[in-house]
Protein backbone atom coordinates (compact mmCIF):
# COMPACT_ATOMS: atom_id res chain seq x y z
CA UNK A 1 0.00 0.00 0.00
CA UNK A 2 1.30 3.45 -0.92
CA UNK A 3 1.56 6.01 1.89
CA UNK A 4 0.80 9.66 1.22
CA UNK A 5 2.10 12.63 3.20
CA UNK A 6 0.63 16.07 2.53
CA UNK A 7 2.66 19.19 3.38
CA UNK A 8 0.50 22.28 3.86
CA UNK A 9 1.30 25.86 4.81
CA UNK A 10 1.23 29.44 3.61
CA UNK A 11 3.30 30.73 0.69
CA UNK A 12 6.81 31.35 1.98
CA UNK A 13 6.66 28.57 4.57
CA UNK A 14 9.39 26.68 2.70
CA UNK A 15 7.39 23.47 2.37
CA UNK A 16 8.61 22.72 -1.18
CA UNK A 17 12.29 23.08 -0.28
CA UNK A 18 11.86 21.02 2.89
CA UNK A 19 10.01 18.20 1.11
CA UNK A 20 12.51 18.17 -1.77
CA UNK A 21 15.42 17.75 0.63
CA UNK A 22 13.71 14.90 2.48
CA UNK A 23 13.13 13.08 -0.81
CA UNK A 24 16.72 13.71 -1.93
CA UNK A 25 17.97 12.11 1.27
CA UNK A 26 15.84 8.98 0.84
CA UNK A 27 15.48 7.02 -2.40
CA UNK A 28 12.29 5.41 -1.08
CA UNK A 29 10.43 8.75 -1.09
CA UNK A 30 8.97 10.59 -4.09
CA UNK A 31 8.15 14.29 -3.76
CA UNK A 32 5.78 16.28 -5.95
CA UNK A 33 5.10 19.99 -5.73
CA UNK A 34 1.61 20.84 -6.95
CA UNK A 35 2.79 24.33 -7.86
CA UNK A 36 5.74 23.02 -9.88
CA UNK A 37 3.52 20.59 -11.77
CA UNK A 38 1.02 23.32 -12.62
CA UNK A 39 3.80 25.74 -13.64
CA UNK A 40 5.25 23.05 -15.93
CA UNK A 41 1.87 22.81 -17.64
CA UNK A 42 1.83 26.59 -18.08
CA UNK A 43 5.36 26.51 -19.53
CA UNK A 44 4.30 23.83 -22.04
CA UNK A 45 1.97 26.36 -23.68
CA UNK A 46 -0.91 23.89 -23.77
CA UNK A 47 -4.52 25.03 -23.72
CA UNK A 48 -4.94 23.91 -20.15
CA UNK A 49 -1.65 25.66 -19.35
CA UNK A 50 -3.05 28.92 -20.68
CA UNK A 51 -6.14 28.49 -18.53
CA UNK A 52 -3.99 27.75 -15.50
CA UNK A 53 -1.87 30.83 -16.13
CA UNK A 54 -4.94 33.05 -16.06
CA UNK A 55 -5.41 31.98 -12.43
CA UNK A 56 -1.83 31.51 -11.25
CA UNK A 57 -0.55 34.82 -12.63
CA UNK A 58 -3.01 36.56 -10.31
CA UNK A 59 -2.25 34.37 -7.31
CA UNK A 60 -5.70 32.76 -7.47
CA UNK A 61 -6.70 29.16 -6.89
CA UNK A 62 -6.92 26.88 -9.93
CA UNK A 63 -10.13 25.04 -10.89
CA UNK A 64 -10.81 21.97 -8.78
CA UNK A 65 -11.05 19.59 -11.74
CA UNK A 66 -7.54 20.56 -12.92
CA UNK A 67 -5.99 20.37 -9.46
CA UNK A 68 -7.43 16.99 -8.54
CA UNK A 69 -6.47 15.50 -11.92
CA UNK A 70 -2.92 16.75 -11.51
CA UNK A 71 -2.55 15.38 -8.01
CA UNK A 72 -4.16 11.98 -8.61
CA UNK A 73 -2.05 11.40 -11.72
CA UNK A 74 1.06 12.11 -9.66
CA UNK A 75 -0.04 9.64 -6.99
CA UNK A 76 -0.77 6.91 -9.53
CA UNK A 77 2.53 7.42 -11.36
CA UNK A 78 4.79 7.73 -8.31
CA UNK A 79 7.74 5.30 -8.60
CA UNK A 80 7.87 4.69 -4.83
CA UNK A 81 5.41 3.61 -2.13
CA UNK A 82 6.02 6.75 -0.03
CA UNK A 83 4.81 9.98 -1.61
CA UNK A 84 5.07 13.54 -0.35
CA UNK A 85 2.92 16.22 -1.98
CA UNK A 86 3.16 19.87 -1.01
CA UNK A 87 0.89 22.80 -1.73
CA UNK A 88 -2.34 20.80 -1.71
CA UNK A 89 -5.14 21.02 -0.71
CA UNK A 90 -5.67 24.79 -0.72
CA UNK A 91 -9.42 24.86 -0.23
CA UNK A 92 -12.17 22.78 1.34
CA UNK A 93 -13.36 21.95 -2.18
CA UNK A 94 -9.95 20.49 -3.03
CA UNK A 95 -9.77 18.73 0.33
CA UNK A 96 -13.15 17.08 -0.17
CA UNK A 97 -12.21 16.01 -3.70
CA UNK A 98 -8.95 14.49 -2.47
CA UNK A 99 -10.69 12.82 0.48
CA UNK A 100 -13.21 11.28 -1.92
CA UNK A 101 -10.38 10.00 -4.11
CA UNK A 102 -8.62 8.48 -1.08
CA UNK A 103 -11.80 6.62 -0.12
CA UNK A 104 -12.08 5.16 -3.62
CA UNK A 105 -8.42 4.17 -3.97
CA UNK A 106 -7.94 1.35 -1.48
CA UNK A 107 -4.23 1.06 -2.31
CA UNK A 108 -3.37 4.45 -0.82
CA UNK A 109 -3.20 5.52 2.82
CA UNK A 110 -2.99 9.13 3.97
CA UNK A 111 -0.30 8.67 6.60
CA UNK A 112 -0.16 12.25 7.85
CA UNK A 113 -0.59 15.93 7.05
CA UNK A 114 2.28 18.19 8.11
CA UNK A 115 1.67 21.90 8.45
CA UNK A 116 4.76 24.08 8.18
CA UNK A 117 3.76 27.16 10.16
CA UNK A 118 5.38 30.58 9.72
CA UNK A 119 4.37 34.11 10.61
CA UNK A 120 2.82 36.27 7.90
CA UNK A 121 5.85 38.57 8.16
CA UNK A 122 8.21 35.68 7.40
CA UNK A 123 6.00 34.51 4.55
CA UNK A 124 5.90 37.99 3.03
CA UNK A 125 9.68 38.43 3.29
CA UNK A 126 10.31 35.08 1.64
CA UNK A 127 7.76 35.37 -1.16
CA UNK A 128 8.54 38.97 -2.10
CA UNK A 129 12.26 38.27 -1.90
CA UNK A 130 12.33 35.41 -4.38
CA UNK A 131 12.28 37.52 -7.53
CA UNK A 132 9.69 35.27 -9.13
CA UNK A 133 8.21 37.84 -11.46
CA UNK A 134 4.49 38.14 -10.82
CA UNK A 135 4.93 37.00 -7.23
CA UNK A 136 6.93 40.15 -6.48
CA UNK A 137 3.72 42.11 -6.42
CA UNK A 138 1.78 42.99 -3.29
CA UNK A 139 -1.61 42.31 -4.89
CA UNK A 140 -0.52 38.86 -6.07
CA UNK A 141 0.99 38.11 -2.67
CA UNK A 142 -2.19 39.21 -0.88
CA UNK A 143 -4.28 37.02 -3.21
CA UNK A 144 -2.06 34.03 -2.55
CA UNK A 145 -2.16 34.54 1.22
CA UNK A 146 -5.95 34.83 1.11
CA UNK A 147 -6.25 31.63 -0.93
CA UNK A 148 -4.07 29.74 1.57
CA UNK A 149 -5.05 31.18 4.92
CA UNK A 150 -8.83 31.63 4.68
CA UNK A 151 -9.60 27.88 4.48
CA UNK A 152 -6.62 26.83 6.62
CA UNK A 153 -8.54 26.64 9.92
CA UNK A 154 -11.15 24.35 8.34
CA UNK A 155 -8.47 22.18 6.75
CA UNK A 156 -6.62 21.96 10.07
CA UNK A 157 -9.82 21.00 11.89
CA UNK A 158 -10.65 18.34 9.30
CA UNK A 159 -7.29 16.60 9.65
CA UNK A 160 -7.05 17.16 13.41
CA UNK A 161 -10.35 15.33 13.86
CA UNK A 162 -8.81 12.38 12.03
CA UNK A 163 -5.64 12.64 14.19
CA UNK A 164 -3.60 13.25 11.05
CA UNK A 165 -2.33 16.82 11.53
CA UNK A 166 1.24 17.42 12.72
CA UNK A 167 2.37 21.07 13.01
CA UNK A 168 6.02 22.12 12.90
CA UNK A 169 7.60 25.57 12.97
CA UNK A 170 9.06 26.84 9.71
CA UNK A 171 10.97 29.63 11.45
CA UNK A 172 14.13 27.60 12.10
CA UNK A 173 17.00 26.77 9.76
CA UNK A 174 16.37 24.52 6.75
CA UNK A 175 18.46 21.83 8.42
CA UNK A 176 16.37 21.94 11.60
CA UNK A 177 13.05 21.87 9.74
CA UNK A 178 14.08 19.08 7.39
CA UNK A 179 15.42 17.03 10.31
CA UNK A 180 12.15 17.39 12.26
CA UNK A 181 9.97 16.71 9.23
CA UNK A 182 12.14 13.83 8.03
CA UNK A 183 12.16 12.19 11.47
CA UNK A 184 8.39 12.45 11.66
CA UNK A 185 7.89 10.93 8.18
CA UNK A 186 10.25 8.05 9.06
CA UNK A 187 8.30 7.42 12.27
CA UNK A 188 5.16 6.86 10.18
CA UNK A 189 6.57 4.42 7.62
Amino acid sequence: MKKLFLIIGAPGSGKTTDAELIAEQNDAITHYSTGDMLRAEVASGSEIGKELNSYMSKGLIVPIEVAIKTITNAIKNAPTDIIIIDGYPRSMEQLNALDEYLHVDSFLELASVIEVHVSEETARDRVLGRNRGADDNTEVFDNRMKVYTEPLAEIQAFYSAKNLLHVISGEGTIEEIVHEMGSFVKSKI
